[in-house]
């Protein structure tokens, strides 16, 4: 098994060649599988973890975790292979770790989007939202400044462009510094602020940033609520008409055991929960509320706040997002699911108070002061950049610097890459362990005379949420009851019961009350479910019983009849 560094970010070959090693190493524990085929025909890796000795991963609840749908948010592909190290290298050491895996299973897709995550992690990088794929149009755009690194350092970072009408000036205070223009000011020295690239056909006095080929946000390519071009841009052309959307969402769909997902992305430092396009008040109430204990043991394990979409984290106060992947897990299928934004600049700065989108139109200039101070004392001054003349081949001479958004931004510099994600491999641990898990709670033969038997079979969940996982998965329809089964020995008839009969749904405790009060706490075994057959077995023999639930697991037994 090759070593694997959590300090680095890994292109397509050598994360290939990881997680075919795991699958190698852990042969029973972990099982790779290609999802599919991206646009450009790079394999969609998914892998399997679980003890297969006691049961396949189809047979056991599920947690679905995938990272790297935007292609330059390259650090959840190292969240993913960090949880999938610390689950194979702590079986058997870890006794939650052991116990999750005996009893459950992870469902772990690195890399959904391995085309845009190859552009951005090239030596000359490109950034691009999502797919590689043209879209709206298969044409190559006209004009404009094309965001590329110009002087070869291998950074994309700011120009500044001396400029009467420029918006901005230095501060008094720091140079390097840049801040906004007074609205009645006049006879400073401003600039003009771009970034860093090239401007193709430039006639000398308008720049314009050049369109995206590639303008697909496969993060709105998801079934629930999809709009088309016209009233969300990048949508696609159909929900899931992309390869890697169909693949991920026809698998988890397939997927019926899956109980919850986390999906990661960069940044912010938040966990995100649905809805992105309804208040709260538009929850099951119960829902509500478990997803509201779940963020809550998130934020104890990471730090990261766990906030509403819609309440907290709208790109503007008169729009939503529809399409994506956490609302559709969710609202269509009754799953539990999250979006994990990955890294705070702001809060590795000491900046902990703060509006995680309004902060970029308006917050105080002392932030900008703390970004600042972090950038020279924890990043050796390599992420706000001190500014720098350069021969600009079509505006002369302008200055490179500021922020260098790849280095200190989207992505946790590598030095600080390991201490980030480890925290979110514990919460997804935690998140599998809460789920239903089905299990038997008693079997008797009862001898009933002339060859004549009473089997009874008792099942219950010992898991924390109910067999159906959510209100909204009853709401949706799209989860049955216990299904319990009898298979008779040669010879015995049944006389009364089903062969095959659904017993209904098992409670959890996810909605148990702090404490006993007088308000009333009636611990009810709504739990439990009994199921009862009489059978004439002359030749008596062996009776074989199962009970299944989609979500909450399989159980099988014998009963010897004497």
């Amino acid at each position: 098994m090759p070593e694997i560094h959590f300090d680095r970010y890994y292109r397509y070959e050598e994360l290939t060649q990881l997680l075919m090693a795991f699958d190698a190493e852990y042969a029973g524990l972990v099982q790779l599988q290609s999802l599919g085929k991206s646009y450009e025909g790079r394999d969609i890796w998914m892998i399997a973890v679980t003890n297969e000795a006691t049961g396949p991963a189809s047979e056991k609840p599920a947690l679905w975790v995938d990272g790297n749908i935007h292609a330059s948010e390259v650090s959840p592909s190292t969240a993913c292979l960090y949880l999938l190290n610390k689950l194979t290298s702590q079986y058997m050491k870890d006794p939650e770790i052991t116990r999750c895996l005996d009893t459950r299973a992870f469902y772990i897709c690195p890399r959904i989007n391995p085309d845009g995550a190859e552009w951005a992690l090239a030596d000359k990088p490109k950034i691009i939202r999502s797919s590689t794929r043209p879209y709206p149009y298969d044409e190559e755009p006209l004009g404009g400044l094309v965001n590329e690194d110009i002087d070869g350092d291998g950074r994309m970072l700011m120009m500044r462009i001396p400029d009467p009408n420029g918006r901005w000036k230095p501060h008094p205070d720091e140079p390097r510094l840049l801040v906004r223009r007074d609205p009645t000011e006049t006879g400073g020295t401003y600039y003009r602020v771009l970034p860093e690239g090239t401007i193709k056909d430039y006639d000398g006095v308008t720049i314009q940033l050049q369109p995206k080929k590639e303008r697909l946000d496969m993060n709105r390519n998801f079934p629930l609520e999809w709009r088309q071009e016209g009233e969300q841009p990048g949508a696609g052309q159909y929900p899931t008409s992309e390869p890697e959307i169909h693949a991920i969402v026809d698998f988890i769909a397939r997927h019926t055991n899956i109980t919850g997902a986390i999906s990661f992305h960069t940044y912010s430092g938040v966990l995100l929960r649905p809805y992105g396009t309804h208040p709260d008040d538009n929850f099951p109430a119960e829902d509500l509320w478990t997803f509201q204990k779940i963020g809550q043991k998130g934020t104890d394990i990471t730090g990261y706040p766990n906030i509403s979409v819609y309440h907290e984290f709208r790109y503007h106060p008169k729009e939503v997002i529809t399409g994506v992947f956490d609302d559709w897990v969710y609202d269509h299928l009754g799953a539990f699911a999250w979006t994990v934004e990955i890294w705070s600049p702001q809060r590795q700065a000491g900046i902990t108070e703060y509006k995680y989108i309004d902060w970029y139109r308006e917050h105080p200039i002392e932030d900008d002061f703390k970004m600042l101070k972090w950038s020279d004392e924890k990043l050796d001054g390599k992420g706000y950049v001190e500014w720098y003349a350069f021969d600009h081949p079509q505006l002369g001479k302008v200055e490179l610097g500021g922020w260098n958004a790849l280095y200190a931004w989207r992505n946790p510099p590598p030095q600080f890459l390991e201490k980030e994600i480890a925290p979110f491999a514990e919460w997804a641990l935690w998140h599998l362990l809460i789920s239903p898990r089905l299990e038997l709670h008693s079997v008797t033969a009862s001898p009933l005379g002339d060859g004549h038997y009473q089997i009874q079979m008792v099942v219950q969940n010992t898991g924390w949420l109910p067999s159906y996982v959510s209100k909204k998965a009853l709401e949706k329809k799209v989860v049955r009851g216990v299904i319990a089964e009898i298979d008779l020995p040669e010879g015995a008839s049944l006389k009364t019961g089903k062969g095959r009969e659904d017993i209904g749904q098992l409670e959890g405790w996810n909605n148990l009350g702090v404490a006993l009060t007088a308000w009333g706490s009636a611990d009810v075994t709504s739990e439990r479910a009994k199921v009862e057959w009489v059978i004439f077995a002359p030749n008596k023999g062996t009776v074989k019983l199962i009970a299944r639930h989609e979500r909450a697991g399989v159980v099988r037994t014998e009963v010897e009849l004497i």
